[in-house]
This record gives structure tokens, C-alpha cells and sequence, in this order.
């Protein structure tokens, strides 16, 4: 049987998107991101998901950095998975927001739901986690009078009450995960694809003016679309970056090879993270 491993414990997004996106195949909860990630580089799993990057809060940095700095893992495919937020209570918890002095979650999910706490529980201590599941957890375990922000999974997993349903603060609320493997063929998705999408590492010369421009250049003028572009630090100095570019079409034998040629005469170097197909999930 195929080991899937994700961000963990039980009632995170990530465990959402597994079982949203595979069926009855083994299912291992990992602490962190880059636990899951070495899982699946060290062979302890065939398959790792881990979230990439949301609507409202942008790019899991953690994700694409590990990936770029530590483990170059192929991305094999992408699942998207609508994002509701809900404020998780005790279920003996009877009170009103004013009596809840604490409220744990993952930093994007409080980030996602800044607009209702600054409104509703401007006074509530602000806990962050590894996850939502792991928010769950703590309320599970703990008073009565603390709160959670997480979906309906975690409060069935750990046995809590739905306060109040989508506190997020935008309705289009969506995140991406990455499906990592080593073996396309491990990978089993239960649903009809959406789209295929390549995703590229560029970096630049650091001495060469108007490099971005070309760079961009390069894919225009082969009516290639770009769905983001995005830099982060190279980690060796300041005012050295990387780009990680996603253009919506599969790798070919003709535009593709033509794009790195031309970026590569540029000076730049050109890597594909991975190109793969895009499933959209309905919860």
C-alpha cells in the first residue's frame, strides 16, 4: 500500500486535501514540513502534501524554500482546496466571546481571520501552532475558555463545538498543496484534472541590467502564461534572489527548451521543479 504522508496531526488542511484528493492508501501525519518532505526524500513514503501556498496570505514560504535549499523533490501534482476557517470551542463551552481569553491556530489561519478577531476578540491572547489540527488539540486538552480557528475535521477529530462558522475575512479563500514523489506513477489522484502547470526555478545574474525584463520577455513573445512569479532570497547575501515562475502549460519539446536556451545565454539557470497536473477540490 502507498504511503501518503502530510502536515499534521489529524484535522489540519493538509490531512483535508489528502482525503479530499486520495482514497483508502496509508496515511501518515507529520509534524513540520520539512519532516514530511525528508519522508519522502528518505523513502519512508512514496508521497508527500504539503501546503504551497494560500489566497489570502500568499506563498508557504517554508515549503518552497526547503524544496529550493535542502530537497529538490519533483512536484508531481497540485491540489486546490477551498478554505473555510472556523472558530473552534469546548463543547461544554456555553459563554460569550468575551469570555474566550485565548485563541490558538496556525499564523496563516489567524492572519486569514485578522479582521474578525480585531472586531469580536480584540482582548484574546493570540496563540500560534504548528497547525490548526495541532489548535484543535490544545482546546481538546485544555480549558474551557480558549478557542481554536479550524475546519470541520479538526472539531470532529478532537471534539469540538463550532463556535461560529467562516470567520475568515475574504469568501475566496483557497490554498494549494504541492503532491510530492519520486515516482509519478505512485501517485493516484480520484479526481478529473483541471489544467497542467509547469513550475521553474530561475536565478539571475546578479551584474547583468534588465535581466527580470528579458527574462519575462522570453516567455511573452511565445504567448506563454505566467500565473506567478514570485522571488525570495538566494541566501548568500544580500540583493541575491531567486525566482520561482508558474506558467500554465505542461513542459513541451519545443517552448520550453526554447525559453531555457534563451535565459541561459543570459546567464541565468533554469531548473523545473516540476510540471504536473492541477486538480480543484470541491469539499
Amino acid at each position: 500500500m502507498v504511503k501518503i504522508g502530510y502536515l499534521g496531526p489529524r484535522g489540519t488542511f493538509t490531512k483535508l486535501a489528502v482525503d479530499t484528493a486520495f482514497n483508502g492508501e496509508d496515511k501518515l501525519a507529520f509534524n513540520t514540513i520539512p519532516e514530511c518532505i525528508d519522508a519522502v526524500n528518505n523513502e519512508e513514503i512514496e508521497i508527500g502534501v504539503v501546503p504551497l501556498e494560500n489566497a489570502i496570505e500568499g506563498t508557504v514560504q517554508l515549503t518552497v524554500d526547503y524544496l529550493v535549499h535542502q530537497v529538490r523533490l519533483p512536484i508531481i501534482a497540485e491540489i486546490v482546496v477551498p478554505i473555510e476557517q472556523h472558530l473552534l470551542v469546548s463543547p461544554d463551552f456555553n459563554g460569550s466571546l468575551s469570555e474566550l481569553a485565548e485563541v490558538h491556530s496556525h499564523s496563516h489561519a489567524i492572519a486569514q481571520c485578522h479582521q474578525y478577531l480585531h472586531k469580536h476578540l480584540p482582548e484574546a491572547a493570540i496563540n500560534f501552532t504548528s497547525s490548526t489540527g495541532k489548535a484543535a488539540e490544545v482546546v481538546s486538552k485544555t480549558g474551557k475558555k480558549i478557542a481554536a480557528i479550524g475546519n470541520k475535521l479538526a472539531a470532529a477529530e478532537y471534539g469540538l463545538k463550532i463556535y461560529q462558522e467562516n470567520i475568515h475575512d475574504y469568501p475566496n479563500n483557497h490554498t494549494r498543496f504541492a503532491v510530492l514523489a519520486k515516482q509519478r506513477e505512485d501517485v493516484r489522484i480520484k479526481h478529473e484534472q483541471d489544467g497542467e502547470k509547469t513550475t521553474l526555478l530561475i536565478t539571475l545574474p546578479s551584474d547583468y541590467a534588465g535581466a527580470l525584463h528579458q527574462v519575462l520577455s522570453a516567455f511573452s513573445w511565445r504567448k506563454m502564461n505566467l500565473s506567478k512569479i514570485e522571488s525570495r532570497p538566494m541566501k548568500t547575501g544580500l540583493g541575491n534572489y531567486f525566482f520561482i515562475v508558474d506558467v500554465n502549460q505542461p513542459y513541451d519539446a519545443v517552448l520550453f527548451p526554447g525559453v531555457k536556451a534563451e535565459l541561459e545565454a543570459l546567464g541565468c539557470n533554469v531548473t523545473v521543479l516540476g510540471t504536473y497536473p492541477v486538480y480543484q477540490m470541491k469539499l
